[in-house]
């Protein structure tokens, strides 16, 4: 089979195509034909080994979000059956629970093999199946962005009507965080550089939108937004040069959900605002399976589809890669295996 591997050394420059041997699965394995996979920024930082002894050995197969098509069944399975259309746990063995050491250490794309291969063996435990009226593309786009803008909303604080949410930026967690805000019934702000993406976020119902980079005071400039009141919650995807803002214009007893360290990883914000308005910084990691079903329930139930920006053929990685670099793109960018 076909794969993409970074081998003999790290580094970006070291992604080939490349070969291997068709793996055949084992007891409680399932074995899947790729149909697409997705990329997250994520995807950038292990070929660098920027996660250090939690990115994996070479040779490795990159990207953790992907669709397959079950082809045979190892001993025992019977959670999914042939012929299913299934995405992958982008923390295989983390089913339900709390998180751990051990279940936050075991993801795909590193250092687990990822979904840059035409065939994949995965235990069956591991495997959720994708709505009907999602085509393989949009499917691929599930397994990170999606379930971590779900986790921050629904998981790790309970989004209620009537809230107000405040989302940064328009990449992959951003829309679905958009997406899944509306469907609890949020009244939702978004932040973002781009007067052309500000008209694409208002098609997708934000409720307000401001361009950061003509207001870089964006959080006075949310006073009139919630009246003064402040943010339930804040979809926190800049890190260092955002969060002071985002603390700026949270309600007190209000949840911060830390997700990216886009503009930077290290910690310059007013520390007391936290303690002195008992806002909440909730990291979030994408999430577990369970959390992975009820996600996919409703997406099915309300007929969600992903935003899709660019689809490259499976040879075109390194151009994917390029184009998620460049921050031009406008949602998911994804890889047809076939």
């Amino acid at each position: 089979m076909r794969v993409f591997q970074i081998e003999g050394d790290w580094g970006i420059d070291n992604l080939r195509l490349g070969t291997r041997p068709d793996p055949r699965p084992g007891a409680g394995e399932v074995l899947l034909r790729m149909r697409a996979a997705s990329l997250n920024y994520r995807d950038l930082v292990v070929p660098e080994r920027g996660y250090g002894s939690f990115t994996g050995t070479l040779p490795l197969i990159p990207l953790s979000d992907g669709v397959g098509e079950v082809l045979a069944l190892g001993e025992g399975v019977t959670r999914v059956a042939v012929g299913d259309r299934v995405c992958p746990g982008f923390f295989p063995h983390w089913i339900g629970g709390e998180p751990s050491l051990e279940r936050l250490s075991q993801s795909l794309g590193g250092p687990l093999d990822g979904t840059m291969a035409e065939l994949m063996c995965l235990p069956a435990h591991s495997l959720t199946r994708v709505p009907a009226h999602l085509d393989d593309v949009q499917a691929a786009a599930l397994p990170c962005a999606a379930l971590t803008a779900w986790s921050a909303l629904t998981v790790c604080s309970a989004t209620r009507p009537g809230d107000q949410v405040l989302i940064q930026g328009s990449g992959g967690v951003a829309l679905f965080a958009l997406q899944f805000a509306r469907l609890l019934g949020a009244h939702v702000t978004v932040i973002s550089s781009s007067d052309e993406k500000i008209a694409r976020l208002r098609a997708l119902g934000a409720d307000a939108t401001i361009n950061y980079r003509a207001v870089p005071e964006w959080a006075r400039a949310t006073r009139d937004i919630t009246a003064g009141r402040g943010y339930d919650q804040i979809i926190e995807l800049g890190g260092e040069k955002t969060l002071g803002q985002s603390l700026r214009c949270i309600r007190p007893g209000g949840t911060i959900s830390l997700i990216g360290i886009l503009s930077g990883s290290g910690m310059s914000a007013a520390l007391g605002h936290v303690v002195t308005r008992q806002v909440r910084l909730q990291g979030v990691t994408v999430g577990n399976r369970d959390g992975f079903e009820a996600m996919m329930r409703a997406i099915d139930q309300h007929r969600i589809v992903p935003v899709i920006d660019r689809v490259y053929p499976f040879e075109e990685l390194h151009a994917a890669f390029e184009h998620l670099r460049s921050g031009a793109h406008f949602g998911k960018i994804a890889i047809r295996h076939a």
